[in-house]
């Protein structure tokens, strides 16, 4: 393993799978001792079997990003057990598409509980070891934070509010040391698609991202990484990053 990262502890949330799981495995590769979160313990189980082979230092942390509580005790145990915490990398994410009219409206409180508050939990309660280590907080957040699709009116509403909280954020904590970077990624191969639950809307996307060369989990994992990485004297604030066959 390289060591731009060595001594340094991120804890990465949404780690089971896809954007979170390649994120996990090109940090510790950088040196960084991780914390994964997410809700299939097998997954991360599985995860932290492959990162502890390669060497690194990891805690499993079974997570609803939702629980208030259960975020502020896996930050706290992340904190007794890995030493430290110096980069949150918020990527627990629902993206619920559908129109508006006639919504299920448990899809928008599932999304805006996930996409949103879960990250502001995440963000809240990490926040007070990151400011004490001058740390690196990741927002993974989405195209759909610039770019607004009929029938995504309220994923498009959580991803705004990612980026408007984000820049906030940024403001109060940046004379502090501590680094704010939002990662805007388009289409990604991930299972983020196989959650949604209105069917038209579901068959309409698979449809379209069937005809573009989509971005793979590792490119957004390499993105997190050249941001958090930079010199301390510089901070990557935001990554738009898309396929190049996407209009």
């Amino acid at each position: 393993m390289s060591s731009s990262l060595e001594g340094k502890v991120a804890l990465v949330t949404g780690a089971g799978s896809g954007i979170g799981r390649a994120t996990a495995l090109a940090l510790a590769e950088a040196g960084a001792s991780v914390a994964i979160a997410g809700r299939r313990l097998e997954r991360l189980e599985e995860l932290s079997a492959e990162l502890t082979a390669a060497g690194a230092a990891v805690q499993v942390l079974q997570l609803d990003v939702t629980d208030e509580q259960a975020v502020a005790v896996a930050v706290r145990s992340t904190v007794d057990t890995l030493g430290r915490l110096d980069i949150l990398v918020n990527n627990a994410g629902l993206m619920l598409l559908g129109p508006v009219e006639n919504a299920d409206t448990t899809d928008w409180t599932r999304m805006m509980d996930t996409n949103v508050m879960g990250l502001m939990y995440m963000t809240h309660a990490s926040l007070p070891e990151l400011i004490r280590n001058q740390g690196t907080i990741v927002q993974i957040s989405s195209i759909a934070a610039r770019v607004v699709g009929r029938g995504s009116a309220v994923y498009n509403a959580s991803k705004f509010a990612v980026n408007g909280f984000s820049e906030g954020l940024r403001q109060e904590v940046t004379e502090r040391g501590v680094r704010v970077v939002v990662i805007e990624p388009g289409t990604v191969e991930t299972e983020l698609r196989d959650h949604i639950t209105h069917a038209p809307s579901k068959a309409a996307i698979s449809e379209r991202v069937a005809k573009i060369r989509q971005l793979q989990s590792e490119d957004i994992a390499a993105a997190v990484l050249y941001a958090v990485t930079a010199p301390p004297h510089a901070t990557v604030n935001e990554i738009f990053i898309r396929p190049t066959d996407q209009a």
